[in-house]
């Protein structure tokens, strides 16, 4: 069997994200590498975030998007939200989910975050017992959201 490579993402990672986003959100439209590339840059660059991909053999099977954003309550302390996270139908249930979502974790509490968020919209109670098996609590705070008309 093929031990996963549980990393950051890499610049030429892009094309394996992007596939990986393709399942996320099937009703997105499809960027080309062109259109993409500026915010993968800046998603590689900025400091303030960190994408982790699980590689297998060179085939990107599961990512997340760790934000580590600067506060200046809770003594200063940052706080991490997770994004995108995502594995691949064919490997889905193996763990990778997981792997890559501690990864995210490890990166927050060694950059003494005093929390990290993580929202799904999925309303499967399998989905959310996901989150609740790598340790997120639900209902501990209430949620909301806007987005642009």
């Amino acid at each position: 069997m093929i031990e996963p490579d549980i990393r950051p993402a890499r610049p030429a990672d892009l094309p394996g994200v992007l596939a990986l986003y393709s399942q996320l959100n099937p009703g997105d439209p499809v960027l080309d590498l062109a259109a993409a590339e500026p915010a993968w840059a800046a998603l590689l660059t900025t400091g303030l975030t960190t994408p982790f991909v699980a590689d297998m053999a060179g085939r990107l099977v599961s990512s997340c998007t760790l934000a580590i954003v600067p506060n200046l309550s809770r003594g200063a302390r940052p706080y991490g939200v997770i994004e995108n996270v995502v594995t691949d139908a064919d490997h889905r249930r193996t763990g990778l989910g997981r792997a890559v979502l501690h990864a995210a974790l490890d990166k927050a509490w060694k950059a003494d975050c005093y929390k990290v968020l993580l929202a799904t919209g999925s309303r499967r109670e399998a989905t959310l017992r996901f989150y609740e098996g790598a340790g997120f609590q639900r209902g501990a705070k209430t949620y909301f959201e806007i987005r642009r008309p």
